[in-house]
């Protein structure tokens, strides 16, 4: 330990020895370390001040290096022979920038935070950052974007979720309160917000378990009715059917996942819904359409790219709104949706007599039993033989010929 009034070193402050209460090396001029019993080590200036004794902590150690930290206390010096109070003034200092900081904070327009949330939270943890994005800016921003966060009420999203279920779309409605409860929440963290006005405000529309699945003459008019569609929507929405996937796992689908050679795609586990890895045999009818896609390629990356990109910027896959207005325009009679076509799969591959694991295998379900969570096995071969079943299936429903038989077109590329 150095002799008061002796400069010490580095190696003083590391070696420094820990008592039952806390002590101070002082170094002079009131410069010195305060040593905890836990192992904190903080430097200090103490001086006097009209008469009172003060004591400004200056940093801790090692964040605060010992070359720093006697540069702050000469500051401090300065100000204390200039008259001044360097710890009031450091004080009065940070309670300046912390209101010019809440200043700015209370004047974040909600355009710039639907910016920053799409950009630092959505885009990195959602695989539907897009349909975010397409909301805020077919809903949301038309309607507050000037307007600063801070003043966004509780009576704010009611009424804009009133005017989106009034057109006719409650369930849009309810997908909205969802994406601004995220955005506000994202805002709370943050620090724009103490609260949400998100909280507490109810979803306008009752939404029931779906059950929807498709009869033989509903997939008979839905196949024919694709040849009306663009080819990129046609291909996706019957790959939906053929595959049993989940629409933004398709519509991500890259070039360089597919072994068209081996009939498989394997979907990263950055991609999957669960999380894991899956390999999805693609059948006859599915391996036909990613060649005829591979014929017409127009992108190195995506299967399905998006449409009028800007050459300069990195291209982007179909959204899957683009599938859901596709099927909007001709579905009639009973509604249904993309993800019917899923739940059509799983239903029919249990009429094939493949049971609720192999289903699950196909489609991906997250097994969270426990023989689950030790089940390593693949299940390569019976996933390979439902999908080769349904393919057959689906053929004469269809009233396709069967593979190896006479040839059946998948119609206009």
């Amino acid at each position: 330990m150095p002799k008061h009034g002796t400069k010490f070193t580095d190696a003083d402050i590391r070696n420094a020895k820990l008592k039952a209460t806390r002590y101070d090396l002082r170094e002079g001029d009131g410069f010195g370390v305060r040593v905890s019993p836990t192992g904190e080590r903080s430097f200090f200036f103490a001086y006097d001040f009209l008469g009172r004794r003060r004591r400004m902590t200056l940093g801790r150690y090692p964040d605060l290096s010992l070359k720093d930290a006697r540069r702050e206390k000469a500051k401090a010096a300065a100000l204390l022979a200039q008259g001044i109070d360097p710890a009031t003034k450091r004080a009065n200092a940070r309670r300046e920038q912390s209101a010019a900081e809440k200043a700015e904070r209370e004047a974040e327009t909600v355009a710039h935070l639907a910016s920053e949330y799409l950009e630092k939270w959505a885009k990195p943890r959602k695989r539907s950052a897009a349909e975010d994005e397409r909301m805020l800016q077919k809903d949301v921003l038309p309607k507050w974007k000037r307007r600063k966060v801070k003043d966004i009420t509780r009576r704010d999203v009611n009424k804009l979720l009133d005017g989106i279920a009034a057109r006719g779309a409650p369930i849009a409605a309810n997908r909205t309160l969802a994406l601004v409860r995220r955005m506000f929440n994202f805002a709370v963290e943050k620090g724009y917000l103490d609260s949400s006005p998100a909280t507490h405000v109810r979803p306008p529309a009752k939404e029931n378990r779906r059950e929807r699945i498709l009869s033989d003459e509903e997939i008979r008019a839905f196949w024919n009715r694709l040849d009306g569609v663009t080819p990129y929507t046609r291909h996706a929405l019957r790959l939906l059917l053929l595959t049993g996937q989940r629409s933004g796992e398709v519509l991500q689908m890259e070039w360089s996942e597919l072994d068209m050679a081996g009939g498989w795609w394997t979907i990263p586990a950055a991609k999957a819904k669960n999380g894991e890895t899956h390999r999805v045999p693609l059948a006859g009818m599915a391996l036909d359409i990613i060649r005829e896609l591979d014929a017409i390629r127009a992108s190195e990356q995506w299967v399905f790219p998006g449409r009028n990109q800007p050459k300069d910027k990195p291209a982007k896959p179909m959204t899957r709104a683009s599938l859901s207005r596709a099927v909007t325009r001709w579905a009639t009679g009973n509604p249904w949706t993309p993800h019917d076509l899923r739940r059509t799969v799983a239903t029919r591959l249990g009429e094939l007599g493949f049971d609720r694991l192999v289903q699950d295998k196909v489609l991906n379900h997250k097994d969270r039993t426990v023989g689950g969570i030790y089940d390593r096995h693949t299940y390569d071969t019976e996933k390979r033989q439902a999908m080769d079943a349904w393919d057959r299936r689906l053929r004469s429903i269809l009233g396709l010929a069967e593979a190896g038989g006479n040839v059946v077109t998948l119609r206009q590329r």
